[in-house]
């Protein structure tokens, strides 16, 4: 794990040390099977998820069209301009998952998925064991994904959801309104709250 842990560290990211153990821990007690994460960046979550599917013997599946979140673009809070495409001039954010799957040996475990949740949602029939949300966080795209994916997730599967926010001055409120919106609809038992991570378990 030491050598996953100096991958991440080295990642572009947004996801606090503390967060990112919750989430391996997370993990750790997910059902064995398929593990979707929605929303990928450069793949600093990425590395902590994959390397305990590799433990474990899971597969894990990460989602992004690559081309960065509103926030991620010229002009916005988050905009890194050395992950621009000279070719095209827009982000893109996958040559530099690809550099972080073939440092941390990942690559024969992790799925690359390059798409929109909405082009994927269209074709995806595989049940979930892990659902990690944690893609656009627009209201509209985040009740999307929780909408097109969680009832993909198995009885006993996983819900995480990051960037949860109660406080509008703290951040977004779209992630806070799909973990209300998870815990009202019923099927979920909250497990534990670390940070902005929430996670909660399916009952059936």
């Amino acid at each position: 794990m030491t050598n996953l842990l100096a991958v991440a560290a080295d990642t572009r990211g947004f996801l606090p040390d503390d967060e990112a153990a919750a989430l391996r821990a997370t993990a750790a007690d997910a059902p064995v099977g398929t593990w979707l994460e929605i929303g990928t960046y450069c793949g600093k979550s990425t590395v902590h998820l994959g390397g305990m599917a590799r433990d474990r013997g899971a597969r894990l599946v990460t989602l992004d069209h690559h081309h960065g979140s509103e926030e991620n673009q010229p002009g916005w809070e988050w905009h890194d301009p050395s992950l621009v495409d000279p070719a095209t001039g827009r982000l893109d954010t996958l040559p530099s998952l690809r550099h972080t799957l073939a440092a941390a040996g990942l690559e024969e475990v992790v799925s690359v998925v390059v798409a929109t949740t909405a082009q994927a949602a269209a074709w995806w029939t595989t049940p979930i064991s892990l659902l990690f949300l944690d893609g656009n966080h627009t209201e509209a795209t985040a009740q999307h994904d929780y909408a097109a994916f969680a009832p993909h997730l198995v009885a006993g599967g996983v819900l995480a959801v990051h960037d949860v926010f109660p406080d509008p001055a703290d951040g977004g409120q779209a992630p806070w309104h799909v973990w209300q919106r998870a815990l009202a609809q019923g099927g979920f038992d909250e497990v534990s709250t670390h940070g902005s991570l929430r996670v909660a378990r399916r009952t059936g």
